[in-house]
């Protein structure tokens, strides 16, 4: 990897998503660690907590692109991942204890037979080694303390699991698209169970979160390597342009509303306008307004009124 340089610590004015392919082996923090370090961005976030052991899709969010984290965290999700039969752990991946072993193996057609039954809202039991809170404080704190964790299963949506390939009779890799919520690890360790035997996460990678995919992926070694060539005084505009999507890339499934300049201003300064033209929606409980394609702002529509919520500070 190509050494980083050093620049001068000033905090610049950048909006928009980077498209993260997180390695694996760091933290979701420790990797925008690294993409603060390059950008120097006055405000970023991530949408999505990657393990340190799974690698892909981590979304940052820079500057005014934070306000609309909460639509990307919300879009369904795909993850790939590598299953291996005949151990159970107690965080149903790699890093933990071996809690159970079991001498069958599951064949391709009895796999196949009961992915049913995990598609669709099911009822899942988050893993004891998770960031969930009890009683005020994280799972993962408390298993490691060595208390006793018990979860209560809650519901989640599965719309799809495939089984993509058997390397061997130990191994199975799925494909799966869900919702918010989903622990992979506990699909791995409940497919276990249901095929009468015992299994564990031992390969996780994510390839989409909301309208984010894997051909908008950027990897951190690329992007290491950009800054490295570049002059300081090229450097932000330069991967800005070459590495940064647009605010509105977060927003493609909510309902957009084109507004003229003077109903832009006014909707800047938190007041409602009325929509004009016939196809105005009536109402609806989240959409955006723009301007010559910007964003204007995030609110809702009530009998053809856009009322702002949450306004966005764009150039036009």
């Amino acid at each position: 990897m190509a050494r980083q340089k050093q620049f001068k610590r000033k905090k610049n004015t950048i909006n928009g998503w980077l498209v993260l392919d997180k390695p694996y082996g760091i933290t979701s923090n420790e990797a925008l660690g690294k993409i603060k370090r390059i950008f120097s961005p006055q405000k970023v976030g991530h949408a999505g907590t990657l393990d340190p052991r799974a690698s892909g899709l981590l979304p940052v969010a820079f500057g005014e692109a934070t306000k609309t984290v909460p639509f990307v965290m919300d879009g369904r999700k795909v993850y790939r991942f590598e299953v291996t039969w005949g151990t159970e752990t107690n965080t149903d991946d790699t890093e933990g204890e071996v809690i159970a072993t079991s001498d069958v193996r599951p064949s391709v057609d009895t796999i196949t037979t009961v992915l049913g039954e995990f598609v669709g809202t099911i009822m899942q039991v988050p893993p004891k080694f998770s960031a969930i809170k009890v009683a005020g404080e994280r799972a993962y704190d408390l298993a490691r303390d060595g208390e006793e964790v018990v979860l209560e299963a809650r519901p989640i949506d599965v719309h799809r699991l495939d089984l993509v390939d058997c390397p061997d009779e130990n191994r199975a890799v799925f494909e799966a698209e869900c919702g918010k919520g989903t622990y992979v690890r506990a699909l791995a360790r409940d497919l276990g169970r249901r095929l009468g035997t015992c299994g564990h996460v031992t390969e996780l990678r994510r390839l989409l979160v909301g309208p984010f995919g894997e051909e908008d992926m950027i990897g951190l070694d690329e992007i290491l390597e950009s800054a490295e060539r570049l002059d300081e005084g090229q450097r932000i505009d330069d991967l800005v342009e070459e590495f940064v999507l647009p605010v509105r890339e977060a927003m493609d499934e909510l309902v957009e509303v084109p507004v003229s300049l003077d109903d832009a201003a006014k909707i800047r300064k938190g007041m409602a306008v009325l929509l004009r033209g016939r196809d105005a929606p009536l109402n609806t409980e989240v959409a955006f307004a723009s301007h010559a394609s910007v964003p204007v702002a995030i609110g809702s529509i009530d009998k053809g009124r856009f009322q702002p919520s949450r306004v966005f500070h764009l150039q036009v």
